[in-house]
Order: structure tokens, then C-alpha cells, then sequence
């Protein structure tokens, strides 16, 4: 486990946001949970790559249940090597997620009076 490899695996927005998600929760969860946590569906494959790199890189831990491998973090672990590290990314994550929403959300208003100012 290195920072170089935490940073590399998190530096996908996908990766980041299943990381976070897995953070955010208490229980384990199989890879199809986050089929849809961008915009389009992601395929099994390459939800499964990406859940690949999280392991390599050791934030994540992969635990076979019947057919199904179930993740959970290895946040505690990974705090007492690299103190509030993940904290910060995932802080950073959901900043940077709720700045996306607030613009989304205004270029929608915008949008909107455009179409009501033309009729």
C-alpha cells in the first residue's frame, strides 16, 4: 500500500465514487450495487476492473460470499499509515460532487427561462 497507488486508484471519478460510497456505508457490497453510480450503466467488466485496482491498491478488501465477492474498506488501516489521507479525499469527493450538482441545477434554470423567454 503506497500513496502513489492510493492516488493513482482514486484518480478516476468512477473509482472515487464507488470508494466513497463503500466509505459512506457499513455493510459490504457486491459490485453490481454500482452499476449505475455515473451517469450511463456501467457494464459488470468494467465495474470489476475497477474494482480490481481498488484492491491492488489496498483500499478496499474483497470477501467471497457464495458467487458473489463482496467489498468493504480498509479505511482504519489505511488512517493509521497515512493519517487522514482518505479523509481528505473523500471530503475533496463530495465537495467537488455537490459544486457538479449546484451547476447542473443552474444551467437547468438557465435552460429553462431560455425556453420560457422564447415562447
Amino acid at each position: 500500500m503506497t500513496v502513489e497507488a492510493i492516488l493513482h486508484a482514486l484518480s478516476d471519478p468512477v473509482r472515487v465514487a464507488i470508494y466513497a460510497d463503500i466509505v459512506g456505508q457499513e455493510c459490504s457490497h457486491n459490485c453490481l450495487a454500482f452499476s449505475n453510480i455515473s451517469e450511463k450503466p456501467i457494464p459488470k467488466s468494467t465495474l470489476s476492473q475497477h474494482f480490481k485496482i481498488l484492491r491492488e491498491a489496498g483500499l478496499i478488501r474483497g470477501e467471497r460470499q457464495g458467487v458473489e465477492m463482496h467489498n468493504t474498506s480498509r479505511c482504519a488501516e489505511i488512517d493509521k499509515r497515512f493519517p487522514g489521507l482518505i479523509g481528505a479525499i473523500v471530503t475533496a469527493h463530495n465537495i467537488q460532487l455537490a459544486d457538479g450538482v449546484r451547476q447542473t441545477k443552474a444551467i437547468r434554470r438557465k435552460s429553462s427561462q431560455r425556453i420560457v423567454r422564447s415562447k
